[in-house]
């Protein structure tokens, strides 16, 4: 899948206004996503209810789970080394199940 370029990341970032695009060295560039649940529980159910999307589009995000409730969920392409347009598809489809 071949990579965006800067201003095809910037394009379709208004397309995921909950998302913010990080820049670093490992990957070169990603897209993250925090998210509140109420409880654990609903936590874990949301992690669980991302897999199942992420199975689907056979495109698997990072996500962290820490201070009981709270999520962090990143998106980039590793084997392109960066933003691809699988990460921009799945954040709108995980989106979809966070009730966004």
């Amino acid at each position: 899948m071949p990579l965006l370029t800067d201003d095809e990341i910037a394009f379709r970032m208004n397309a995921v206004p909950l998302w913010r695009l990080e820049r670093g060295d490992a990957p070169p560039a990603r897209i993250v996503r925090d998210a509140l649940a109420p409880n654990f529980s609903a936590a874990v159910g949301l992690i669980n209810a991302i897999a199942i999307c992420a199975e689907t589009a056979d495109h698997h995000p990072d996500i962290l789970l820490y201070g009981w409730n709270k999520l962090r969920i990143t998106l980039t392409t590793h084997d392109s080394g960066g933003l691809t347009e699988n990460d921009f598809r799945l954040a709108k489809n995980i989106d979809a199940v966070l009730g966004m």
